[in-house]
């Protein structure tokens, strides 16, 4: 069962400035990862506090979660209130989920990603975010005798290293990845600004130390194949050394059963 409390700490956290800055850099790679997918419908599960899905053309997209969004948030067409361990959806019904710190909430991460993989259609897409524990923001959620730094659950802390090995056992190809905010963990928008080319520098000289990271993966079923009439009809292949029968060879063909005049034999009684 998912933390409802935890995820109330999130929205409390989102609004101080270095949650500013996660959800501004999140909310860049949402819009990237999903602007061009297509399908009927798209969901966003978790955190209303960010539109996930603001740059996606699908003709619905909805949100599901334990906390719904506040009046004038997002463009969602639809907004119910459903566990993300537990969606109340068909199987092979979704085409696009986006999950935006939703596992670093859950009691078994895994299971969210089970429901993703039951609900989602074949070649249907996933687009997850979360905190990077081996950035400089998670090791000091490590340091003993410290406050936390980040809002969530110290046990459903979940790498993207660990998150591609569960989405390769679940036979989905990850397409897109990347590590963000490479700021040391600052509670003021000074120090946020000061520490600045720390972005340019991070995804050059230490990439994977972001302290939050975005991913899409796409869902692959084996065997999978399409079945209809074709297109077009085979053409029939001549066998080799036929000869069509043209104008010049029928008049050779009718020709020997009309001798000339001067070829035709004589009696020699009427000479």
């Amino acid at each position: 069962m998912t933390d409802e409390s935890t995820i109330s700490k999130l929205g409390e956290w989102l609004a101080t400035p270095p949650g500013e800055y996660v959800r501004a850099w999140e909310q860049a790679q949402f819009d990237a990862m999903v602007a061009d997918v297509f399908g009927y419908q798209a969901w966003q599960v978790g955190m209303p506090q960010l539109d996930a899905l603001k740059d996606n053309r699908m003709p619905f997209k909805a949100y599901a979660g334990l906390v719904l969004p506040s009046k004038g948030t997002g463009a969602w067409q639809a907004q119910i209130q459903a566990d993300p361990e537990a969606l109340p959806f068909d199987a092979q019904s979704i085409d696009l989920l986006v999950l935006p710190h939703v596992l670093e909430f859950a009691s078994r991460p895994h299971e969210v990603l089970r429901e993703v993989d039951r609900v989602l259609v074949p070649e249907g897409r996933v687009v997850i975010s979360g905190f990077n524990p081996w950035s400089l923001w998670g090791l000091r959620e490590s340091i003993p005798g410290i406050d936390p730094w980040l809002p969530h659950a110290q046990a459903a802390q979940v790498s993207l290293v660990r998150l591609r090995d569960w989405f390769k056992l679940l036979g989905f190809e990850v397409e897109r990845g990347r590590y963000g905010c490479y700021a040391p963990p600052c509670r003021t928008e000074t120090w946020l600004q000061r520490w600045h080319f720390m972005e340019s520098a991070g995804e050059r000289w230490w990439p994977f130390c972001g302290a939050v990271y975005a991913v899409s993966a796409v869902k692959k079923v084996q065997g999978v194949r399409l079945i209809g009439q074709p297109w077009k009809k085979k053409k029939r292949r001549m066998p080799r050394g036929a000869r069509v029968a043209g104008a010049a060879s029928m008049e050779q063909a009718v020709a020997p059963q009309a001798l000339p005049a001067r070829d035709m034999p004589v009696d020699k009684d009427n000479r």
